[in-house]
């Protein structure tokens, strides 16, 4: 067993019962590692850098799931441990480098510890979304991410960005409501763009149930300090709302 009994249970969740048809996701939104994996060998300066979790955007999907009055669903442990936006057959499911960094916890791993980390994290966390999608009228899936706004010597000009892969319909609609903010710098499927090999929230339970979804990326440099992610809250918010009448 990879987790104790008082360890935090792999999904955070609020607001299920919320009346919006929006729901959010945060598949990267803790830095928590389970006790027995220690620290994976890594520095602790490591393991609070963006390689380990999204920076702030748990609080902003917090705010934005309390003004749309939609259910939120966060990931409880680090994407280092297992990446719960990773297709199980991807080879950076558990990652080997973090950035520049191997990461020595997850060398050599047997079956069975890999098998624990899909068992005890990514699954449940997927079960969980996948219940939750199957008790919603027509839901529209929201998944928020975060970006360096440095990325190995190469700074990022964008603010934001929406990623999709085979539907753009809704992520369009958002990108062109965000954009109404004429200083807002609003990148479509840049730096990232969702696939089915890179990806797995979107393309399994957003393309796979035929529902309107979209992944943002915001620079997290913009959402380290509330200040910031209120404001981004209030935006991604009204953009949404904004997307969906459009």
């Amino acid at each position: 067993m990879l987790l104790e009994p008082d360890e935090p249970h792999p999904v955070f969740e609020f607001n299920r019962q919320g009346l919006s048809p929006f729901v959010i996701i945060v598949d990267h939104a803790s830095r928590l590692i389970p006790r027995k994996l220690g620290d994976l060998g890594l520095p602790a300066e490591e393991l609070r850098r963006h390689v380990a979790w999204d920076i702030g955007a748990l609080a902003v999907a917090w705010q934005v799931a309390q003004q749309l009055d939609a259910p939120l669903l966060a990931q409880n442990y680090s994407r280092l441990v297992i990446d719960c936006n990773r297709p199980l057959t991807s080879p950076t499911s558990i990652p080997l480098v973090s950035e520049y960094h191997p990461i020595p916890g997850n060398q050599g791993l047997s079956r069975e510890q890999i098998a624990e980390r899909q068992d005890e994290i990514f699954l449940p966390y997927h079960r969980h979304l996948s219940a939750l999608l199957d008790q919603r009228q027509d839901p529209i899936l929201i998944a928020l991410h975060s970006m360096t706004d440095l990325f190995k010597g190469s700074r990022r000009a964008m603010h934001a960005a929406v990623m999709y892969n085979r539907d753009p319909s809704f992520a369009h609609r958002l990108r062109d409501a965000l954009r109404l903010e004429a200083d807002l710098v609003v990148a479509d499927n840049e730096p990232y763009r969702v696939s089915d090999e890179t990806d797995y929230a979107i393309p399994v339970h957003g393309e796979g149930r035929g529902l309107l979804h979209v992944g943002i990326e915001i620079r997290q440099d913009l959402i380290t300090e509330p200040k910031g992610q209120a404001a981004w809250a209030k935006r991604i918010a009204t953009s949404c709302l904004q997307a969906a009448r459009s």
